[in-house]
């Protein structure tokens, strides 16, 4: 299965992630915040990364955007997950890189489809 960065400054919503993500099989790296999003993504080289917006210092739209553009990570789907739900924000995701975006909370399956589309 896949590795999958989980990029999320809130430790229950990496936990849910990361749970839902484990028992179907994937592994999973978590960094809290975007700047340790953007190095673990060149580092690590994840096969997938679940991104957060809402969070302090580098936001997820900006993460995404430096992820997206990088020559060593611009391959990597990113999955915009957050809270915010305006339908603007959804299409600012995917302008900044992102390939999809989902409103949290993400129900299992519909994540799962998410990944197995980008995969």
């Amino acid at each position: 299965m896949a590795n999958i960065l989980i990029v999320d400054d809130s430790p229950i919503d990496q936990k849910e992630l990361s749970s839902i993500l484990e028992k179907n099989g994937h592994s999973v790296i978590s960094a809290n915040n975007g700047e340790s999003g953007v190095k673990m993504a060149s580092s690590e080289k994840p096969d997938l990364i679940l991104m957060d917006v809402v969070m302090p210092g580098l936001n997820g739209f900006q993460a995404t955007r430096q992820i997206s553009k990088a020559s060593a990570t611009a391959h990597i789907p990113i999955i915009l997950v957050s809270s915010k739900d305006q339908e603007t924000d959804r299409q600012w995701g995917l302008r900044q890189g992102a390939k999809s975006y989902m409103v949290k909370p993400v129900k299992d399956k519909e994540l799962l489809s998410e990944i197995a589309a980008l995969l």
